[in-house]
C-alpha cells in the first residue's frame, strides 16, 4: 500500500492475471483511482470489463474474461464481511453479468493477497487453477471433468488441503449451458445468468484458493467502533435479529402470498392456495438440520437441510418459489429434491424452475412441434402438465445435463419461448427469468426489474423491503409517485454493498451512512454518506453505458406482457395493471438521463465517466 496517497487500508492493491491460453500469470498493481471510484467487488469488476474485454465479444469465446473481485471489507471481521463478486459478460443475456456469493471462499481469496483475479483465454484441456499466495498452478482437471459440485470441491480440497476454498462448476458449466452457475463452498452460488457457461467455455473447472494474507485497516480502533456500531443495529432490527436467523429467507412466503404476489403456473396467478406446505414452518418441520452461517455472519439465514435419501443446503425462497409455486407444485419433499440437482450439477434455481414453468404452459397450449413432444413423453411417458411434482424433478435433472428435452429448457425460458413461436410465455427482462415478486404487487419492483442492468432480478433492487416487509419504513406498493426517486436509492446503495463486500441483507437494518462509516475506518479515506451514494452512482451509470455499447436499448427496460396488461383474476393485487411508460420517463429524469434511457453527457462528466 506504500505506492498510495490516499489509502490507507482495506486493499492489497493488486491483481493477479491467469491466461488460460498462453499459461501465462502475471502480477500487477491496481491503480488507487480505479479503487477510489470503484471500491471493489461488482463496481470494479464493472470498470475492468468495460475497459478490457471489446464489444461485441462472443461471451463463451476465450476473448471474454471472468474477474473474481473481493471487496475492502473482505477480511476485516464485519459481520457477513465474506461476500465476493464475479463478473463477466453474460452469454444468457448479452448484459454485464455480475454475481455475488458468500460462503467462505471470499475470505480465503482476499487472504491470496490479491483483490482481483482475473482469468482469460481457453485451456487446451480440463483444468484448474490452484492460487496458494504467491505460488500460481495451472492444474490438470481430467480427473474432475464430469464430476458434481461436492465431488468436485471434495476431491480438490484434498489436493489443496483444508485450508484453501473451492469454486467450481458442475456438469451443467462443462457442457456451457446458459443456466450454469459457478458455486463455491458447495452450497453457495454464482448464480445467474450463465456465469458456469463462461468458465466451461475456458475449460475450466475450477478456482481454488489458499493464503494467510491479512487484509490491512486504517483505523483498527475506529472500525472496532463502528463494528459494535452495526451489530447494535444488525441485532434490534426484527429481519436480522429473529426472522432469518430462525427461518432464513423462506420465511417470506407466506407473506408475500398475503399480498396476492406470489406467482403461479408461470405468472398467470398470484395466490399459491397450498402455501402452507411450502412455508417456512413446513421446512422447519421436515426438513431442516442446522443453521450454517456464512463466515463471520451474525444474521444466519442459511440452513441445512435433508430428506429421506439426501442432505444439502436449502431450499432458499426464490427455489421453492420457482420449483414449487410456480409450477403449481406443493410436493415439498420434490422441490427440495429438485433444489440438490440443480446446486449439484451447477443451475441456478430461479432460472431453471421459470424455463420449467415456460415449458408446462408451452406443453399445456400445444405449441410443442411433435420433436418436442415425443421428447417429453420419452422422458416422462406422458404429456408435460403444470402441478406435475415427479415431471419437474425429472426436467430439473435433465435441465441440468442438457439432455432430451432439457437440452432445450436449459437455453432459458426466452430461448425456448422464441423457439416454440410464442416469446410472450418467458417471464424474463432482457432474457433474464424474473425472481418471486410480481410487479403487479410491488410497483417499485416493475421499475427495478425494467431498468436491472443485469436483467429480472431483485438483487439489484429490492424495494420489496419497504413496500412489502415494512423495513425501514411502511410505503404503499400500488403507489408509483416517488418511486422512481425510491428505486434510485436502493440501486445505489446496492452497488456498494455489491463492491465492498458484505451482504444484500445488512440493508435491513443499516444506512448509507453507516456503511460510509466502515469504508472511511477501513480505508482511511473520509467518506460520506453522499459520496458513497455518488461512487453508487457512477457503478450503476458504467454499467448502463457497457449494456447500451452491447446494443441495448429504451425498448429492452421493459417486462413480460402477462405482467402489462393480464391482470390477477384474484387475490390481494387483483385487477393492477402497470402503467410503465410514465414510470420510466420520471426514473430517467431523476437519473439525468435522455428520454431514449441514455446517460447524457453533463451526468457522464459528474460522474467523472
Amino acid at each position: 500500500m506504500s505506492e498510495y496517497k490516499k489509502i490507507k487500508g482495506g486493499y492489497h492493491g493488486r491483481l493477479l492475471r491467469i491466461n488460460l491460453s498462453n499459461k501465462t500469470v502475471q502480477k500487477e498493481n491496481i491503480p488507487e483511482k480505479l479503487l477510489l471510484d470503484y471500491i471493489g467487488g461488482r463496481g470494479l469488476g464493472t470498470k475492468l470489463l468495460y475497459d478490457e474485454v471489446p464489444s461485441g465479444t462472443d461471451a463463451l469465446s476465450p476473448n471474454n474474461t471472468i474477474y473474481y473481485v473481493t471487496g475492502p471489507f473482505n477480511g476485516t471481521g464485519a459481520t457477513t464481511s465474506s461476500r465476493f463478486s464475479a463478473v463477466t459478460k453474460s452469454p444468457l443475456t448479452g448484459t454485464v453479468g455480475g454475481c455475488n456469493s458468500g460462503g467462505h471462499f471470499g475470505v480465503i481469496l482476499k487472504a491470496t493477497g490479491f483483490d482481483v483475479i482475473a482469468i482469460e483465454g481457453k485451456a487446451t484441456g480440463p483444468s484448474y487453477i490452484f492460487v496458494n499466495g504467491e505460488d500460481v498452478e495451472i492444474r490438470n482437471a481430467g480427473h474432475l471433468w464430469g464430476k458434481n459440485i461436492p465431488e468436485t470441491t471434495d476431491l480438490l480440497l484434498a489436493e489443496a488441503g483444508s485450508k484453501a476454498a473451492v469454486s467450481c462448476i458442475g456438469p451443467a458449466g462443462e457442457e456451457q449451458l446458459l443456466l450454469a452457475c459457478i458455486i463455491n463452498d458447495k452450497n453457495h452460488a454464482l448464480g445467474r445468468g450463465g456465469m458456469g457457461a463462461v468458465m466451461g467455455s475456458k475449460n475450466l473447472k475450477a478456482l481454488v484458493v489458499a493464503g494467510e494474507n491479512k487484509t490491512p485497516v486504517a483505523d483498527e480502533a475506529k472500525v472496532n467502533e463502528v463494528k459494535k456500531s452495526w451489530q447494535s443495529f444488525i441485532g434490534e432490527a426484527p429481519l436480522t435479529k429473529d426472522v432469518l436467523k430462525e427461518h432464513g429467507t423462506p420465511s417470506l412466503a407466506r407473506v408475500i402470498n398475503s399480498y396476492g404476489a406470489f406467482p403461479v403456473k408461470n405468472f398467470q396467478e398470484g395466490v399459491f392456495n397450498d402455501v402452507d406446505s411450502i412455508s417456512a414452518e413446513t421446512f422447519k418441520e421436515l426438513y431442516y438440520t442446522k443453521s450454517e452461517p456464512c463466515r463471520g455472519c451474525t444474521i444466519g439465514c442459511a440452513h441445512l437441510s435433508k430428506t429421506a435419501t439426501r442432505s444439502g443446503k436449502g431450499p432458499e425462497f426464490e427455489s421453492l418459489w420457482s420449483l414449487g409455486a410456480l409450477c403449481n407444485i406443493s410436493d415439498f419433499e420434490a422441490i427440495v429434491n429438485a433444489n440438490y440437482n440443480c446446486n449439484e450439477l451447477g443451475i441456478d434455481t430461479i432460472s431453471a424452475g421459470s424455463s420449467i414453468a415456460c415449458a408446462m404452459e408451452l406443453s399445456e397450449r400445444g405449441y410443442f412441434d411433435a420433436d418436442a413432444q415425443k421428447l417429453i413423453h420419452d422422458a416422462l411417458g406422458r404429456e408435460l402438465k403444470f402441478g406435475d411434482a415427479e415431471a419437474m424433478l425429472k426436467l430439473s435433472i435433465l435441465t441440468g445435463k442438457g439432455e432430451g428435452i432439457g437440452k432445450y429448457i436449459s437455453m432459458g425460458s426466452k430461448r425456448l419461448a422464441e423457439k416454440y413461436g410464442h416469446p410472450e410465455l418467458a417471464m424474463q427482462v432482457k432474457g433474464l427469468e424474473l425472481p418471486a415478486y410480481d410487479a403487479r404487487g410491488f410497483k417499485g419492483m416493475s421499475i427495478a426489474y425494467a431498468t436491472s442492468n443485469r436483467g429480472g432480478c431483485h438483487l439489484r433492487c429490492y424495494t420489496v423491503a419497504p413496500e412489502g416487509v415494512a423495513t425501514p419504513f411502511a410505503i404503499d406498493r400500488f403507489e408509483g409517485k416517488g418511486k422512481s426517486m425510491l428505486v434510485k436509492l436502493y440501486q445505489e446503495n446496492t452497488a456498494m454493498i455489491d463492491s465492498m463486500g458484505v451482504c444484500l441483507f445488512t440493508a435491513f437494518a443499516l444506512n448509507p451512512s453507516l456503511y460510509a462509516q466502515y469504508l472511511s475506518a477501513v480505508t482511511g479515506v473520509e467518506i460520506t454518506a453522499d459520496a458513497y451514494l455518488k461512487t453508487g452512482e457512477r457503478i450503476w451509470n458504467l454499467e448502463r453505458l457497457y449494456n447500451n455499447r452491447e446494443g441495448f436499448t429504451q425498448k429492452d427496460d421493459n417486462l413480460p406482457n402477462r405482467i402489462l396488461n393480464e391482470p390477477f383474476p384474484s387475490g390481494k393485487s387483483k385487477g393492477v395493471k402497470i402503467d410503465l411508460q410514465p414510470l420510466l420517463q420520471e426514473y430517467y429524469s431523476i437519473r439525468g438521463w435522455s428520454k431514449e434511457g441514455l446517460p447524457c453527457k453533463e451526468k457522464l462528466e459528474e460522474l467523472g465517466l
